[in-house]
């Protein structure tokens, strides 16, 4: 079943609430008009009769006989009104006043010690009439006599249902206003709900800067304008990540690829010779090899947003890792013409980390120390074990990072204009560096002093699996291996 919008459900919640109201007040008015103010009015009114009985034995003679008092009612009731509806006797059983509408359905009395102490009420018909009956007991000289006095309740009946007419007449009324506040309350309650959705439409990606409005009020609408607007900033940051991200890659990719089409087009312009066609491929080598790494960069930097990008954290023997990472860069050093030294713990040294990730982020900060390091420097890669951890640093002698600039190396893209021998990079490796580090539990730290060169480093867990013993391999030529 689907279920209703929150504005129906609001009027018929408010509709239901209303009504219950309205009903409950309704009954509550016939009852108390009935029960409080009809009932115990007219007991009081009987109880009243009955003590006017009481006041005129007590102005009468002890020593007055039942025939004096007999006609001594009979003197002042029979011409009153009150009279219609009165039995007076005493506790003999003499009675000592009778009329005329009370003494035919009414033969007996009870005894006044047999009455209660706020007297019997009861009804009865007569005719038309129905007729309400308070049977009381009073004392007066010296004695105690029943007294039964009685009042038609027509005008109080008519009065009800007078009464309860009008509340009936009343009802579709009070349903059709209990409908409307209903439907009212839900519309001004969800007025702030609207405009924030009206206000939300107008948002998209060219001007998501916008933010929803947020009411003085401290109650849930604005707790949900300042949710929405603390998600558009989030949505904000990352649409500018993307952009920047996509118009930086394109700006990186189409150098390279710009130099590969102006060196292919020179080499087409006219025939030249073997040495000339080898100068031009090696360029064109050089080039693809950037472009290249541009991209491995970009697709990990795109896969580690996208979550797509895992390790696999197993033991790793760091003898082992250090020399492939040696061999794999020792070309490189040459050709730089650095000093390149490996010092690797003299204990058999097992860390927790993924094998690829790890040689990943190590040529990052290697090919970083390369660029950065002028012919005749050196870079370090070292060791250092600690009881839990061990410390894994890249150093070297190169141009150094000036502080303002230390905060922002990690940026994607950004690049410092160092004017150096090298050509500067794109800005994404050591980005990517900081990524490996964080999925591996720890942070890649900086130390560097401008002319004094830099030292790159981050930690990594001990493992207390053992792996097999391995025969130790040859050092590779032209490397400071200490072990």
């Amino acid at each position: 079943m689907k279920s209703l919008p929150i504005r129906v459900r609001l009027t018929l919640w408010y509709f239901a609430m209303f009504a219950s109201a309205a009903t409950l007040l309704c009954v509550a008015s016939l009852w108390m008009l009935l029960q409080r103010s009809v009932d115990e009015t007219e007991y009081h009114d009987l109880q009243e009769r009955a003590e006017d009985v009481q006041l005129i034995l007590n102005h009468e003679s002890p020593n007055a006989s039942v025939q004096q008092l007999r006609d001594k009612f009979a003197a002042f009731y029979d011409f009153k009104d009150d009279g219609k509806y009165l039995q007076v006797q005493d506790e003999k059983g003499n009675w000592l006043y009778r009329s005329k509408r009370m003494a035919a359905p009414n033969s007996d009395l009870p005894a006044p010690d047999r009455l209660p102490k706020n007297g019997l009420i009861s009804e009865y018909r007569q005719g038309p009439r129905t007729i309400r009956i308070l049977t009381y007991s009073i004392a007066a000289r010296g004695m105690r006599y029943t007294v039964q006095t009685g009042m038609s309740l027509n005008r109080s009946m008519l009065l009800l249902a007078n009464f309860r007419t009008k509340l009936l007449l009343l009802t579709p009324l009070m349903i059709l206003l209990a409908a409307l506040g209903g439907h009212l309350m839900s519309r001004k309650a969800l007025t702030p709900v609207s405009m924030l959705a009206a206000q939300a439409r107008r948002i998209n990606e060219r001007n998501l800067d916008i933010r929803l409005p947020v009411s003085s009020a401290k109650d849930e609408i604005s707790d949900l304008s300042q949710t929405l607007n603390q998600m558009l900033e989030r949505i904000d940051k990352a649409f500018v990540s993307v952009r920047t991200f996509t118009g930086n890659a394109l700006h990186e990719l189409r150098t390279p690829v710009s130099l590969l089409r102006t060196e292919i087009e020179v080499a087409l312009h006219r025939p030249r010779d073997t040495d000339e066609y080898r100068a031009i491929l090696r360029r064109l080598h050089e080039e693809t090899i950037h472009m290249t790494s541009l991209v491995e960069n970009l697709l990990s930097l795109a896969r580690a947003d996208g979550g797509a990008e895992t390790f696999m954290l197993a033991p790793i023997r760091v003898e082992m890792l250090f020399r492939q990472v040696a061999e794999t860069w020792k070309t490189a050093m040459a050709l730089a013409m650095l000093k390149f030294r490996v010092e690797i713990p003299g204990n058999d040294l097992i860390l927790l980390g993924d094998a690829q990730g790890i040689k990943r982020l190590l040529s990052i900060l290697l090919e970083n120390a390369t660029k950065y390091t002028p012919p005749g420097g050196w870079v370090t890669l070292c060791a250092t074990a600690t009881r839990e951890h061990a410390d894994i640093s890249v150093r070297d002698s190169g141009i150094g990072i000036d502080p303002e600039f230390k905060d922002r190396i990690f940026d994607r893209f950004f690049r410092v204009a160092t004017g150096g021998p090298s050509r500067a990079g794109s800005g994404l490796g050591l980005s990517l560096a900081k990524w490996i580090a964080e999925r591996h539990g720890t942070q890649l730290c900086v130390e560097s002093t401008p002319g004094h060169g830099s030292c790159f480093s981050f930690s990594l867990k001990k493992s207390n699996t053992a792996l097999p013993a391995i025969h130790d391999s040859p050092v590779p030529s032209g490397l400071g291996i200490k072990l």
